[in-house]
């Protein structure tokens, strides 16, 4: 049944920071909370994000959500990475992309997964994709 209530939004932000830069404020877990509010910390094995490991996300009042690295894709003009993550019995699948442009970057998300969680995570992960490329801090 859950199946049946699953969905896929995708969300693209453009903003004048450099794309190298975003890059690496995505690859660096432990920086995701200087760029989005909703991370307090991350617990990770490595410095940078690696395909086939996890971790787990801490977010307010004491949620936690554990994650797994399933792909990272550092070349090419749009780098990728992919990622699912769990919380409460329920499974999101998250694609982010990077893409230098001119005059900055864009960047983009991809969740899939349970309607409702899916179109609520939305308007949170817009407003974090816009600090991250937002000028550098």
């Amino acid at each position: 049944m859950l199946d049946r209530l699953s969905v896929r939004r995708t969300v693209v932000v453009y903003g004048p920071r450099a794309a190298d830069h975003v890059w690496d404020s995505y690859v660096r877990p432990q920086r995701w909370p200087e760029w989005s509010p909703q991370i307090r910390s991350v617990d990770y094995p490595a410095e940078t994000l690696r395909p086939h490991t996890g971790g787990v996300v801490h977010g307010p009042v004491g949620l936690r959500a554990g994650f797994r690295i399933t792909g990272v894709d550092p070349a090419g003009p749009v780098r990728s990475w992919t990622w699912s993550v769990s919380m409460l019995g329920v499974r999101l699948v998250l694609r982010h992309t990077v893409e230098p442009v001119a005059g900055g970057t864009r960047t983009g998300l991809t969740v899939d997964g349970p309607a409702p969680l899916v179109i609520g995570y939305l308007p949170v992960a817009r407003s974090a994709l816009r600090r991250l490329v937002s000028r550098d801090r």
